[in-house]
């Protein structure tokens, strides 16, 4: 399974992004998708899951600011990014879990945001 991560760029603040992640290679459902995030000098952190069933997670500091989303086609994930601001800077990752006998993560190459104030 490969998971595909796009969307990342250099935004002013106030400014919005759309993070694009695919996971393939997989012919089941990933039952969970997420976006993490790690800026220099800071542990990886959580920013958003989502369900199979549709289920969203957020962590406070984006709540109310993001959105993430599923696609209609298999697999694929988004991250709607508004109201950004320059602690939003971090290069991130998109995850994706899958759930059979046993459980598998996977993780995405890393896609920089850097916001500007």
């Amino acid at each position: 399974v490969q998971l595909q991560a796009s969307g990342g760029g250099l935004v002013q603040a106030g400014g919005s992004l759309r993070l694009s992640c695919a996971a393939s290679g997989s012919v089941f459902v990933m039952n969970v998708m997420g976006w993490y995030r790690q800026a220099p000098g800071k542990q990886r952190e959580l920013v958003a899951t989502i369900t199979s069933g549709g289920y969203t997670n957020y962590a406070d500091f984006v709540k109310g600011r993001f959105t993430i989303s599923r696609g209609n086609i298999k697999n694929t994930a988004y991250l709607q990014m508004n109201n950004l601001k320059p602690e939003d800077t971090a290069v991130y990752y998109c995850k994706a879990v899958r759930v059979l006998r046993d459980v598998a993560d996977y993780w995405g190459q890393g896609t920089q945001v850097t916001v500007s104030s």
